[in-house]
């Protein structure tokens, strides 16, 4: 079997690894891969939103399947444009995508199907109209940009000074583009963040192991947010009755509601959760594999990936194929300094090969390209480095031993991850 992986963050990296070592996998290509996913995959220089692009280069090499990171790509219609093509690609189509392009769409999916999440107050087009309602909430508010903002269109606001900054800088000076042009407020929820992941071929369904990511930028969930610091995966996340009730008022609703809608979903579904005294709410869809969550399931996965995902995509998933390692994993993402905000690219990252060594570790690059003989921060989030043990504490051990031998410029990373529950108040990305 010959794969496409579509991406170049660590997401990407992760699935890069788990094909390879799949049986019956020949070549693994990725676009456009990463410094670090160069030494496994052959890199293809197009641009994972590059639908035409993607399109010619698939036509030149003929995979056998492909298999979708980022959210950019299937909103932008990837899938789509593969499948009037008969080719396989795992990832939802552009319509069913909308659940995380537009997060007005999701809301209103959410309601009109009778699913517990936050309530909304209203979405808004105008700057005027979303100040205005302002006096109409309860605080603190959650303030959402529209479209995709890359893990930056959402705002608890504790205060309407707070609230009414963030409306002004994405909604008049235009700081998301056109993913601000829209804003929704709605309810803050309280509680403990899940991440519930699932393969589906639109009928059946396969959850992955539970995950739990950080997304403040600081230890103590203090900062800002960000894409994810780090991430962890531990059966104990997730009590039997608690995946029971998950399974029953949240994935099988939100299936049935999809297909009621004339929406066949494949791919990933990524669904977070916030756990409320009320019980288990949506803050979130996502149409992909979560980042960071994504390298502390994969480093779980004892089956046959290329063969799972290459049924997925021939739409018949088969839950039992998916075997899962004991124990848990943990993922630490060393960041830029400076990051979520301004951050410099082009330090040298030095100690990979030492961590490279250490046993049940594994360094997943997102942000790194090679200059040279060199490897060099070139993003926000650099590395996600992930390890495995009988235990969190043994995993998580394992990882910030790994985290102490590398260096760069700049370097910051959380030394709580899975110590804390991720947040007490959230409301997704």
């Amino acid at each position: 079997m010959k794969i496409l992986v579509v991406g170049g963050g660590g997401r990407e990296h992760a699935l890069v690894w788990k094909l390879r070592q799949s049986a019956g996998v020949e070549k693994v290509w990725c676009a456009p891969g990463n410094g670090g996913i160069a030494d496994e995959a052959e890199c293809l220089l197009v641009e994972a939103g590059d639908v035409g692009g993607l399109v010619a280069m698939a036509e030149k090499l003929q995979p056998d399947l492909t298999v979708v990171g980022p959210e950019l790509p299937l909103v932008n219609g990837l899938v789509d444009a593969f499948g009037e093509r008969k080719w396989a690609i795992v990832g939802p189509d552009k319509r069913a995508a909308q659940l995380e392009g537009s997060k007005i769409f999701a809301k209103e999916f959410l309601q009109r199907h009778g699913i517990p999440t936050a309530e909304m107050y209203g979405a808004h087009d105008s700057a005027g109209a979303a100040y205005g309602a302002l006096c109409a909430v309860d605080w603190p508010v959650v303030i959402k940009a529209d479209g995709l903002c890359a893990g930056k269109g959402v705002l608890v606001a504790p205060d309407p000074d707070a609230a009414t900054d963030f409306i002004e800088r994405v909604m008049e000076k235009n700081e998301l583009g056109e993913g601000g042009k829209r804003v929704m407020l709605e309810e803050a929820l309280e509680g403990d963040e899940l991440s519930f992941i699932l393969l589906t071929d639109g009928e059946r369904y396969a959850p992955l192991v539970p995950t739990r990511d950080h997304k403040r930028a600081y230890d103590n969930n203090e900062g800002p947010n960000t894409g994810g610091m780090g991430a962890y995966s531990t059966d104990d996340l997730l009590p039997a009755d608690l995946r029971r009730t998950i399974e029953t008022k949240i994935v099988e609703p939100t299936l049935k509601g999809l297909a009621a809608d004339g929406i066949r979903y494949q791919g990933f579904l990524y669904i977070g959760l916030m756990l409320t005294k009320q019980g288990p709410k949506v803050l979130e869809f996502n149409c992909r594999l979560g980042d960071p969550e994504t390298q502390a399931i994969l480093a779980r996965v004892d089956f046959n990936l290329a063969g799972v995902l290459a049924d997925t995509a021939a739409g018949r998933v088969e839950p039992a194929k998916l075997k899962w390692k004991p124990g848990a994993s943990a993922c630490v993402v060393m960041a830029s300094g400076g990051y979520p905000g301004k951050f410099e690219t082009g330090k040298e990252i030095r100690g990979l090969a030492e961590a490279a060594k250490l046993s049940d570790v594994k360094v997943l690059h997102a942000g790194t390209k090679r200059m040279g003989e060199k490897i060099v921060t070139n993003g926000g989030r650099v590395l996600g480095v992930t390890a495995t043990g009988r235990g969190l504490p043994e995993a998580l051990g394992k990882a910030y031993e790994a985290v102490g031998t590398i260096q760069f410029g700049g370097m910051h990373y959380r030394k709580d991850i899975g110590k804390l529950p991720a947040q007490s108040s959230a409301a997704g990305d």
